[in-house]
């Protein structure tokens, strides 16, 4: 760690290079956190050439998807406190190893129960993966820009929306739907690689992120609750996107990708700026967020057939989704009760189960009610999980006692 060092030196220099180190290596994950995102959300894109090339039916192609979601919520939290101790530089050696592997098996898989076997390997993977990263990168950094870290990490899950999952669609449709996996898969060996040259190899109980320094169990429960909450609002309007786009906007449906890359633009600076903000107040930005996206999901609901409008609220909503996340993992940095990367799986499992719950509600008012429906639900979650956020001081006192929290 960059402060050891100081102390071990004395000097300047030698702190210079361990600085450079750890940004490079967060950079590395940040990559890496890319080439995940990316082979998750490849299925979404290449569904019809899958399932042709294999033999079998959509719906069969697209639980490579949901399945994919169901282990990473089932897996996270027991698979992270069974490698609780194990040093990080080593396990995500490990997970990124198999992750690597997993991944080029998917583009060599010769049917369909091979390749659900290798999705169900790299989502194990994904879980753990997901689960340590942000407690391991801004453990290398002082606590007052740990905030910006979780964003420049997460740049690269935010870029993997706006290019990967594109070019990865893209390029399987000119050449097959093998050669994304391959190429991510290259991609991920590069990454991997370089994060396990640079990592420091200390124990995890020396890693001053892997602790929270205002622990609250209740604050915890609260703010995982709101998660699955807010993500089930969230995805049940922006699983159909496509379908409000088209049948609400009136937008043709070759100019809905130009309206998800506008989003995933929106999503990056989203990133960004709560970097800057959770800084100074995770809680505040993860309020300031939730209460963005209620907005932008109010606004499709009510005047979403003007496609103008449709637009500016979807870019709201990615940007607004962003900046949440970041802000979301900066919060679990500073309240998680006991270890920090068993609270961030538990964030993890919570999100996945909104992502799950989210997509079966909106699939159920699509049918019933149309997919303004969709917007208009995901709103009144959005907006429960906001008031959750806003009365949290009088929740938490009337179990505990009033406690301050930054």
């Amino acid at each position: 760690m960059t402060v050891d060092v100081t102390r071990a030196t004395g000097t300047g220099a030698r702190v210079d290079v361990i600085g450079a180190r750890a940004v490079i290596a967060v950079a590395a994950l940040s990559v890496a956190l890319f080439v995940c995102t990316t082979v998750e959300s490849l299925p979404v894109g290449l569904l019809p050439q899958i399932a042709h090339g294999l033999g079998v039916s959509l719906s069969s192609a697209g639980l490579l998807v949901t399945g994919y979601s169901l282990v990473v919520t089932t897996a996270a939290v027991p698979l992270t406190a069974a490698t609780r101790r194990v040093p990080r530089r080593r396990l995500l050696a490990v997970t990124l190893g198999v992750y690597t592997t997993g991944t080029l098996l998917c583009a060599a898989a010769p049917g369909y129960a091979f390749l659900f076997s290798a999705r169900v390997v790299i989502a194990l993977t994904h879980a753990v993966i997901w689960s340590v990263v942000a407690a391991t990168a801004a453990g290398m950094f002082p606590e007052r820009v740990r905030a910006k870290v979780v964003a420049a990490l997460f740049t690269g899950s935010s870029l993997a929306q706006v290019a990967g999952v594109p070019a990865g669609t893209w390029l399987g449709q000119q050449t097959g739907w093998r050669i994304p996996f391959l190429v991510a898969g290259v991609l991920g060996l590069a990454a991997g690689s370089t994060v396990v040259a640079l990592l420091p190899s200390a124990p995890v109980e020396v890693n001053p992120a892997a602790t929270a320094p205002e622990p609250s169990r209740l604050r915890f429960g609260l703010l995982v609750s709101v998660i699955a909450v807010v993500i089930a609002g969230f995805f049940a309007f922006y699983t159909y996107v496509t379908v409000f786009l088209t049948r609400v906007s009136g937008m043709s449906p070759h100019s809905v990708s130009a309206v998800l890359a506008v989003g995933g633009v929106a999503g990056l600076l989203g990133t960004t700026a709560s970097g800057v903000l959770s800084d100074r107040s995770a809680r505040a930005t993860m309020t300031g967020s939730v209460a963005l996206v209620t907005a932008a999901l109010a606004l499709l609901a009510a005047a979403g057939s003007r496609a103008v409008v449709a637009v500016a609220a979807v870019a709201l909503l990615s940007l607004a989704m962003a900046a949440m996340i970041t802000a979301l993992t900066s919060r679990i940095l500073r309240i998680a009760p006991g270890s920090v990367d068993i609270a961030s799986a538990g964030g993890s499992a919570a999100f996945n189960a909104g992502i799950a719950a989210g997509s079966l509600l909106g699939g159920q008012l699509l049918n019933a009610h149309g997919p303004r429906s969709a917007a208009l639900v995901g709103a009144c979650l959005a907006a429960a999980g906001l008031a959750a956020l806003l009365a949290e001081d009088l929740l938490v006192s009337s179990f505990s006692g009033p406690r301050p929290s930054r």
